[in-house]
């Protein structure tokens, strides 16, 4: 099974996250993303989705709490806004 742990947030400005975001690329991959997206909002460049998958709904739900428990918390999280919203999300049977 796949997962994919959904994520939206509000950042000040797209190359200062997107900075801090590659420098994490190691902290992804030993936590088992397989692959990413990521996407503005069309009309507010200050809307990012991301989407990062997983070969199993635990590892996204694992890497989740990291992400809310030790990430954004910390001066490691620049550009960001407020408290992101994330979502595991996995395939409808049929």
């Amino acid at each position: 099974m796949t997962a994919t742990l959904h994520i939206e947030h509000r950042i000040t400005d797209y190359p200062t996250w997107r900075a801090a975001f590659d420098r994490f690329a190691e902290r992804r991959t030993a936590a088992g993303v397989t692959a990413h997206r990521i996407r503005l909002v069309e009309d507010d460049p200050h809307q990012i989705v991301i989407d990062l998958d997983f070969e199993a709904a635990a590892a996204a739900h694992a890497f989740s709490t990291v992400l809310h428990e030790r990430v954004w918390r910390t001066p490691l999280s620049p550009a960001l806004v407020g408290e992101p919203t994330t979502r595991v999300l996995v395939a409808a049977d049929g």
